[in-house]
This record gives structure tokens, sequence and C-alpha cells, in this order.
């Protein structure tokens, strides 16, 4: 289970728990993945920022569930940090949460979680998640001579992309053979931009379309107190997307931020305005859980199922959504993106 842009704060607490506990009453997932946005950080005080870790989790200790996080761009603010954010998690024994690369711009939340067997004679993963921090928002504790906020660069970093690509070499080494994965990260790459400018078809690519354009790496709206301002895209995310097209085994990447998005596409062509190829990699949104930040579509979270007979074939992944009602139900696998389906139901929230 995926759960995306929670973006707690103290008038949504309610309504997002109960978002949380209809998707895990429903679906009793094994993992869950908090894929950023966690907190409003820009709306909350110094002395108590991180306390909301504890109302998010809240549910999942309930249930003994472990769960893994990135941070998106309102988790890092005047008054919040990843480190912070991070600390708190670290209270916690079922949180799967790390910070495996320390530049002075690759952000918190980039690590690999390798998941084994039942058969635990066996020492070689079944599967590797790759979490990355695409960072934005701004810095902590940081103010400009004009006492504005300091804006935080939004893609993932080089210093990750060459933690990425040398730990794969080295990953492939030690164990002698390519391990399927799935990756993670908040901000989604412009692949997905260019792809919807291309055209998302509702059968082929069943899910809301309603962020048009979508808000990519390189390229978004600055916040708080520095909000009214565009960041220019420069392909700043392009060593990011070619490192991810070069992962052997990579099945299929998770991204959130775009709250009116929840498709999935196959990138195995050169999209408009861009000049490089993909190669059969799955990309996909999440869906918006919970009730902070803009829009009223209904919340949810994107469910991800992996079988140990298909494991690097293919990928079943839907949207629960908090009506308790499965949107967009497909299967990521050779012949996704020529499948078709059924168009989904684009509908509001009734809270």
């Amino acid at each position: 289970m995926a759960a995306e842009d929670l973006d707690w704060g103290p008038q949504q607490d309610i309504n997002s728990t109960r978002v949380m506990n209809t998707v895990l009453n429903a679906e009793s997932p094994q993992l869950v993945v908090l894929n950023g946005d966690l907190i409003t950080g820009e709306n909350t005080f110094l002395e108590n920022s991180t306390n909301y870790v504890d109302e998010i989790v809240a549910p999942l200790v309930e249930r003994n569930l472990k769960w893994a996080s990135t941070y998106g761009n309102h988790d890092s603010d005047f008054n919040i940090s990843g480190e912070g954010i991070l600390a708190r998690e670290r209270m916690y024994p079922n949180s799967l949460t790390q910070s495996m690369v320390h530049s002075a711009n690759s952000g918190v939340s980039n690590y690999f979680l390798p998941v084994y067997p039942a058969d635990t004679s066996i020492r070689t993963p079944a599967l590797l998640l790759w979490f990355f921090d695409s960072k934005g928002g701004n810095s902590f504790q940081q103010r400009t001579a004009n006492a504005t906020a300091v804006p935080r660069p939004d893609w993932v970093d080089q210093s990750v992309v060459d933690w990425f690509v040398d730990e794969n070499a080295r990953l492939f080494q030690y164990y002698n053979r390519t391990v399927p994965s799935l990756a993670f990260y908040h901000i989604p790459v412009n692949a997905m931009l260019a792809f919807q400018n291309q055209g998302v078809s509702p059968t082929q690519e069943p899910g809301i379309n309603d962020d048009v354009p979508l808000a990519q790496q390189g390229q978004g709206a600055l916040q708080g107190d520095a909000s009214g301002g565009i960041t220019e895209y420069g392909g700043q995310d392009i060593p990011f997307m070619k490192a991810l097209l070069n992962t052997p085994g990579l099945m299929a990447a998770f991204s959130g931020h775009d709250h009116g998005d929840d498709w999935c596409f196959k990138w195995n062509s050169t999209l408009p305005g861009m000049n490089f190829s993909g190669n059969g990699l799955d990309l996909c949104f999440g869906r918006h859980t919970g009730y902070g930040g803009y829009g009223t579509w209904t919340r949810g979270s994107r469910q991800i199922l992996l079988s140990k007979q298909n494991l690097g074939k293919s990928v079943k992944t839907w949207v629960r959504l908090e009506d308790n009602r499965i949107s967009g139900k497909v299967n990521l696998n050779r012949t996704y993106g020529r499948d078709e389906y059924s168009p989904i139901a684009d509908t509001s929230s009734k809270y």
C-alpha cells in the first residue's frame, strides 16, 4: 500500500485517519509506503511540528504494520525538516525509513530495503525497494535577507543518482544476479509530463487526469511565504530518469505530488520534448490520501501486489478509495499500454 500526500494538519486529521483506517481494513497490506508530503510543514510550529508523525502512524502502529517513507516538498519548511521527521519515525520499531546518502543537497529519505523470501535459508533478496528524496519546499530555519523562506531544489540530487548507480552495481556483483525492484519518490519526473502532453488514454491508462499540466521535478510552485513563483525546468531530473531506465530489473516507479492524477503509463518510446527513449518501465501516480492540501477528489491509496510466480514480469495495482470502491485496477505487464480497461469514475469526496 502506498499512501500519498497525507499533508497532515490540525483541521484534516480526523478525515485523513478515517481514510487510512478504511483502506487498511479493506486491504490488510504487509508494508505501507508513505510516499511524501506527510505533513503540511508550512502550517506547523517549531516546538511540535514532528509530533504529527505520531498521528500519521497511529493506524499502522495499532495494526503492528511496518512502513517506509519518502519525504516531499511539504515536509520541509521553516519549522520542519526531513531530519526531524526521520528522528521522530525512529522512535517506532516498525519504521523502516532510513537515510543512506549524506551530501549537502541529497535530502534525507534516500535508501533501499531488501525483501527476502519466507524461506529463511535463502540469503538473496527476492525484491529491492528503492526510496528517493525529491526534496523541494523550503529550508529549515533559514531566511533570505528579505526575511522570506529559502526554497530547496525539487529534484533527486546528482549525489543520490551516483549512489543509486554505484549501489546497483555493488548489489549485482554481491548477489551475482539481477534482483527485481520497485522505486518510490514524491515528485514525478519529466517523462510523466511528456506523456501527459502526448495524451493519456482513459481506457489504456485508466485513472484521473485532472492536474494538467502536472508539476514535475525541477519545475514547481514555491510554497509558504516564498509562494507566488515558479521554478524553471532545465532538465534537472534527466540523470535520475536515465538511472532509472538503466537499472536492470526495475519494474515500476511510483510518485505522488499531483493530487488530481492517478494513472500509470509504460515508458517505451521517445516522448515529446525528450531526446532519449524509455525501455518499457512503468511509471505510476498514487492517489491523494489525506485531507490536507488542494482538491476535492475522492481520497484513497494505491495498492501494489506482487506474486512470487510473476516477480519481475508483472505488477498488479489498483486504487482503494475511501468509500471502499476499487478504481483503476490494471496489470503492469508487457502488454500494458495496449490492453483495454474500463474508464474510471472521476468523483469527489463527500467530506
